[in-house]
C-alpha cells in the first residue's frame, strides 16, 4: 500500500511540475478561470526578503528555486536573508520603527498588527488569491485583515503545523493503544511513560512556536483565556487556575531541562531518545527519515502523530504558528514586492514548495488541501487541517497592538512555566500574567 501511495505521489508531483511548465494548474481546475492579476514591477527593482530559518531542507531548496524562477522571469534580483525564529520578530519591529530594511519579512502570528500603518495594503492581492484558490480559512482572514476592517495588511503564507509526536511502541509499553482523546487520559499516559523511563517533554523556554502553541492549547482546553471578546483581561480566573494545576502535574512527567527549551530543543531531545513524546511539527519525522545515523533511522517506523487531546471545554483548542508575508511601505519597489508575493502564492510555485517541505507548512487557502503531500504518507495527514481547526492566539479577543505585544512578551508561556516549575503558585502566576497583560490591554 505504501509503495502504491508513493507512486501516486510521484505521478501527482509530475503533474504539478507539468503545470508549472505549461502554466496550467491541473490540480486546481475549478479555479482555473479566475481572473488573472499581475503587478508591473518598477524599472531597476531589487528586493530584499527576510524569512525564518528552515527546519526542513526541502522547504529552503524549493523556496530558493522559486526565487530563482521569479528572477529569471522578471529580471528582479531578490536577496534572501534567513534568521533564527526568535530573531525575526525583533528585526521586523526595528524595520517598521526606523522605516528601512527588508522590503518583505515573513513573520509570525499577528506581528503585522503591531505596526499596521507601516505595511502596504494587500487587499487586492488577498481577494484575488481567495477567489482563485477556494477561499481563505477564517482564522487566516482574522490574522491577515486589520481588526474591524476588511483591509488586508499581510498575506498568510502558511501554518507551521503542530501535533503530538510520539514513539508508538513506548506508548503501548506504557499500557495505551494511542494518544488519549481527553486531557485526563493524556496526563495518565505521560505519568505511565515517565514510570517506564520514556518521558515526555514540552518546550517552556522562549520558544516562538513549540512553546507558545502547547501552552495556549493547555490554557484554552480548561476554559481559560487571556482576554474576553471585548478585550478585557480575564486570565486570573478559576479556569486558568485549573489549567495551571494540570500543567504542574504534566510538568512533573517531563524530562529535566524543558524550562530552557527553545524551538530546536525538543527536536533534538526526541531524536536523541531523551523523550518519547512532545509537541512539534513534522520536522522530527523528516529528520529521522533523512538521518545518516542508523539508530535514528530505526525510529521512523515507530514515530506517529496525533491531534491534541480535548479538555474540559469539550472541543478542540489548538494554536498553531501562522507565518505571514509583511510588505513594508518603506520599500522603493512596492509593485515588484507585491508581484513577488503573488508569484510565490500561485499554485505553480506553492504546490511544489509544499510538497518539498513534506507538509511542514500547511495551506492558508482551501484549494491546497488537495495537494497529494497530505495523503502520500498517512503520517502527514495529521498536519493538513491546521487552518480549519486552529484558534487565533488572541482568543477570544480582537487581534491588534495588544494581542501582538502580549504574544511577543510571552505572557501565557511565562505563566505556565512559572506555575509548572513551582517558582510561583498557580494563583501567583495568574496574577502576574494579569498585571502584565493589562499593560497592553488598556481599554
Amino acid at each position: 500500500m505504501q509503495d502504491k501511495n508513493r507512486r501516486q505521489f510521484l505521478e501527482s508531483s509530475a503533474g504539478v511540475a507539468a503545470a508549472a511548465t505549461f502554466g496550467a494548474g491541473t490540480l486546481w481546475t475549478p479555479f482555473a478561470q479566475a481572473q488573472s492579476l499581475a503587478y508591473k514591477p518598477e524599472k531597476g527593482a531589487k528586493l530584499r526578503l527576510l524569512r525564518w530559518k528552515r527546519f526542513v531542507q526541502g522547504d529552503e531548496d524549493a523556496f530558493m528555486a522559486n526565487i530563482k524562477k521569479f528572477t529569471d522571469k522578471t529580471g528582479i534580483e531578490v536577496r534572501v536573508d534567513n534568521e533564527g525564529w526568535e530573531d525575526v520578530r525583533p528585526k521586523a519591529a526595528v524595520a517598521a520603527n526606523i522605516g528601512s530594511g527588508p522590503d518583505i519579512i515573513i513573520g509570525w502570528f499577528d506581528d503585522p498588527h503591531q505596526y499596521p500603518d507601516k505595511l502596504l495594503d494587500m487587499t487586492d492581492l488577498a481577494d484575488y488569491l481567495g477567489k482563485k484558490y477556494g477561499g481563505w480559512y477564517d482564522v487566516c482572514k482574522k490574522y491577515g485583515q486589520r481588526n474591524g476592517t476588511t483591509k488586508w495588511i499581510s498575506i498568510p503564507w502558511g501554518i507551521v503545523g503542530n501535533a503530538i509526536v510520539y514513539r508508538d511502541s513506548h506508548v503501548k509499553a506504557a499500557g495505551f493503544d494511542g494518544i488519549p482523546k481527553d486531557t485526563a487520559g493524556f496526563l495518565k499516559l505521560c505519568q505511565a511513560m515517565k514510570a517506564k523511563g520514556t518521558p515526555a517533554g514540552f518546550a517552556l523556554g522562549k520558544a516562538v512556536g513549540d512553546g507558545n502553541n502547547w501552552v495556549h492549547w493547555l490554557l484554552w482546553s480548561h476554559g481559560g483565556k487571556l482576554v474576553d471578546k471585548a478585550g478585557n483581561v480575564v486570565v486570573n480566573s478559576p479556569e486558568t487556575i485549573a489549567a495551571l494545576e494540570y500543567a504542574k502535574q504534566l510538568y512533573d512527567t517531563f524530562v529535566p531541562g524543558t524550562l530552557s527549551w527553545q524551538d530546536p530543543n525538543n527536536n533534538k531531545a526526541f531524536l536523541d531518545s531523551q523523550v518519547s513524546l512532545t509537541a512539534n511539527g513534522i520536522s522530527v519525522y523528516y529528520a529521522a527519515k533523512n538521518s545518516k545515523d542508523d539508530k535514528v533511522k530505526e525510529m521512523v517506523a515507530d514515530i506517529q502523530h496525533a491531534r491534541f487531546p480535548i479538555g474540559p471545554v469539550g472541543k478542540p483548542t489548538e494554536l498553531m504558528q501562522i507565518t505571514q508575508f509583511m510588505t513594508f511601505k518603506h520599500t522603493k519597489y512596492p509593485q515588484a514586492a507585491k508581484e513577488l508575493v503573488r508569484f510565490l502564492m500561485e499554485g505553480e510555485q506553492y504546490n511544489p514548495w509544499m510538497e518539498s517541505a513534506i507538509g511542514y507548512v500547511s495551506q492558508p487557502l482551501k484549494a491546497y488541501e488537495k495537494n497529494p503531500i497530505w495523503t502520500v504518507d498517512p503520517k502527514h495527514t495529521a498536519y493538513r487541517d491546521g487552518g480549519s481547526i486552529m484558534l487565533d492566539h488572541g482568543h477570544e479577543g480582537p487581534l491588534g497592538y495588544a494581542s501582538a505585544a502580549a504574544m511577543a512578551d510571552y505572557i501565557v508561556l511565562d505563566m505556565v512555566a512559572e506555575a509548572s516549575s513551582g517558582s510561583k503558585t498557580p494563583k501567583e502566576a495568574a496574577e502576574r500574567a494579569e498585571a502584565r497583560a493589562k499593560r497592553y490591554y488598556k481599554l
